[in-house]
């Protein structure tokens, strides 16, 4: 049976679901196993160079995930989005700190 052949007759049978069904979880689960392997650095790095508040670290970096998500490469969008957002928190805590 050729190529063609064998394609058809799996999606004639449904099994194509199943190919690419696996497929795109995998895809996925690599890319969150990536980011989260990402977000964990970030965040250890932050906490020791960032005195700022550890939910507020979680909320950028929860923020730079879901923007993240909405691209077509999420695990290579979230590493500087995560930074940029952490910059934005920490200056505006610098600023709320000065306030008080």
């Amino acid at each position: 049976m050729k190529g063609n052949e064998k394609m058809n007759a799996k999606y004639v049978n449904g099994d194509w679901k199943k190919i690419f069904g696996g497929a795109c979880r995998n895809c996925y689960q690599k890319a969150l196993a990536q980011i989260n392997h990402a977000r964990e650095t970030i965040l250890a790095e932050a906490r020791k160079t960032l005195h700022i508040q550890e939910q507020l670290l979680r909320l950028a970096l929860n923020e730079a995930e879901a923007l993240a998500f909405q691209t077509l490469y999420p695990q290579l969008v979230f590493p500087t989005l995560a930074a940029e957002k952490i910059q934005r928190a920490a200056g505006w805590s610098h600023r709320q700190q000065s306030l008080a």
